[in-house]
């Protein structure tokens, strides 16, 4: 039993098939770009600000994302050694820049299925703010810290891990300091002026999507008989086949899309319950709590 999931055994018997022909993550590339428009979302962060709220676009990406998965599951699925799992927790992986450097750190934050937009924003400032401070800030750097201490015990470490994480033998604290154990990669290309990309997915660990957002462009669009530029938010995303169908993917993508043109949506928890314990086991007291046993 992993300590990150646990083996999914209703799977279609072609993506129980496709784990054993496509081994490796990268074999399993999926890629497509969504072009959401920019006025919608800015038009809900200014009214937020008028409220004294801070809101930010990757916040609403974010908050998009966590309500999509809270209501579609599957596309929080992984697959290591050949074998599907789905992921007991809503985990995500960015790279945060200090101040005046180049160079970023790299951990994940966690967010419960429940979660309102208020929520995300919670969490992702914490998880901006310690990281942006100086010297080692999270259990990631300290561990690479570690294992570069002594030469040669990084590559032996790294070899360690894969061994271990394959079988399932990976102890909960790697795993916890392991930013490539998650549920997304997200990366805001636009904070540094630069397109969105398609990024490399990594066989490393069990990241099943990422996302790239990229600078806004205008888009080409047709009302009414004539053609019009409308501006956009470009976001590449790669994903990992193997978990579900693309039509699946389809209709999660086209739910999270629908999230950021209506980001008042998110201000409120999910009305979809699902039984009690879908992501982890019920907290004394909780109600409405989200479980996995039968996914």
């Amino acid at each position: 039993m992993r300590k990150d999931g646990r083996r999914v055994k209703t799977a279609q018997p072609m993506y129980q098939v496709a784990a054993h022909i496509m081994d490796q993550r990268c074999d399993s590339m999926n890629m497509m770009e969504i072009d959401v428009p920019l006025e919608p979302m800015q038009a809900y962060l200014n009214r937020k600000r008028a409220e004294g709220k801070e809101y930010s676009h990757l916040g609403l990406v974010l908050a998009a994302y966590v309500r999509t998965v809270a209501e579609y599951p599957i596309i929080n699925r992984f697959v290591v050694n050949k074998t599907i799992y789905a992921r007991n927790e809503i985990a995500v992986g960015m790279v945060v820049l200090k101040p005046g450097e180049t160079e970023g750190t790299m951990n994940k934050m966690h967010f419960e299925p429940e979660f309102t937009i208020d929520d995300v924003h919670k969490t992702l400032d914490k998880y901006v703010a310690e990281n942006r401070a100086s010297g080692d800030t999270n259990s990631t750097d300290d561990l690479i810290r570690k294992l570069l201490k002594v030469p040669g015990l990084c590559r032996f470490g790294v070899c360690v891990f894969k061994a271990m994480d394959k079988f399932g033998l990976l102890p909960k604290s790697i795993i916890d300091a392991s930013p490539f154990h998650c549920s997304l990669t997200i990366t805001n290309l636009a904070s540094i002026r630069t397109n969105a990309i398609y990024h490399h997915v990594y066989n490393f660990g069990t990241t099943t999507m990422i996302m790239a957002m990229g600078i806004p462009h205008e888009v080409p669009q047709r009302r009414k008989g004539e053609i019009v530029f409308e501006k956009c938010i470009p976001i590449g995303i790669v994903m990992d086949e193997r978990v579900c169908s693309g039509s699946q993917y389809v209709v999660a993508s086209r739910k999270l899309f629908n999230y950021l043109k209506h980001p008042e949506l998110l201000e409120v928890p999910p009305e979809t319950r699902l039984p009690a314990g879908f992501f982890h086991a019920p907290k004394t007291g909780g109600k409405g709590r989200f479980c996995m046993q039968n996914i």
